[in-house]
């Protein structure tokens, strides 16, 4: 199929702003799913809400649009009744480690097979800016004019900790990387974590002043380096990029299917 055949058309121009990382993250993983080959009917799309969770508006898979950190909830539902769909959960900073967090870290633990794409901007955007669990200590935000005083969570530390089976981080100045990075989430049978760090111009770069998105995308260019790099021992401070964890576990629902299984005694 074509690119485009994967997206509902009609719904656009988007309403993200401009400069937005999130359409970067859109197109790259339409790109992935069209390299993988699989058809619109394969896959649900599960969002929460949140300037991220407007994706599952603009492709045209089954999709369902639920409540506020509940995604990772009605996820679970959908690939516990229909195990063969492949389940893709796009979610920002509260949907994911705020109100969310607690379906994330249980998900994780479960290692049910379905793929999180954590878009991580450092803000709550669709709401005015307000600082979120992955703003940072230090940063500016309308409801942190004298600067944030909370540390924030690191997404993939937190994974892995949680019992994640996969565990990726990119960015969107590395759109080509995180085409291969969605579509390894995705293939992986078991829980899949993938951080992207994306930017939101209007609120966190205005009020940390960091410029527009081009000036984002190149911070994220001269910050961040390939796991294991020569770089990365010379500068600590960078932060590490690529698959973290990819890693063969017992998934949820086949495990569940056993239950059953033994419960019915062999029974058909």
């Amino acid at each position: 199929m074509a690119v485009k055949d994967y997206i509902r058309e009609r719904f656009f121009p988007h309403m993200w702003c401009q400069g937005c990382g999130h359409g970067i993250v859109l197109g790259s993983l339409i790109r992935g799913v069209e390299q993988l080959g699989m058809s619109k009917n394969e896959i649900v799309m599960v969002s929460g809400i949140g300037c991220s969770s407007r994706i599952s508006g603009y492709v045209d898979f089954h999709s369902l649009h639920t409540l506020h950190g509940r995604a990772l909830g009605f996820a679970t539902g959908v690939k516990m009744s229909k195990p063969e769909l492949n389940v893709i959960v796009p979610m920002g900073d509260g949907d994911a480690l705020a109100i969310g967090g607690n379906h994330f870290i249980h998900a994780a633990r479960r290692n049910i097979a379905m793929t999180a794409v954590v878009m991580n901007n450092r803000i709550y955007g669709m709401t005015g800016g307000q600082y979120s669990p992955l703003s940072g200590y230090g940063t500016s935000a309308t409801t942190a004019p004298y600067s944030n005083i909370d540390h924030d969570f690191d997404v993939v530390q937190l994974a892995k900790a949680a019992g994640a089976s996969f565990v990726a981080r990119t960015t969107t100045y590395h759109a080509r990387q995180m085409t291969e990075i969605l579509k390894a989430a995705i293939l992986h049978e078991g829980f899949s974590v993938v951080e992207v760090m994306t930017q939101c111009p209007t609120y966190f770069g205005r009020k940390n002043r960091m410029g527009g998105a081009a000036e984002m995308m190149e911070w994220f260019r001269d910050n961040t380096t390939p796991i294991g790099s020569k770089a990365k021992q010379e500068n600590p401070a960078l932060i590490e990029r690529g698959i973290f964890i990819q890693e063969e576990k017992p998934e949820y629902c086949a495990e569940y299917d056993k239950v059953i299984e033994r419960a019915m005694g062999g029974r058909p």
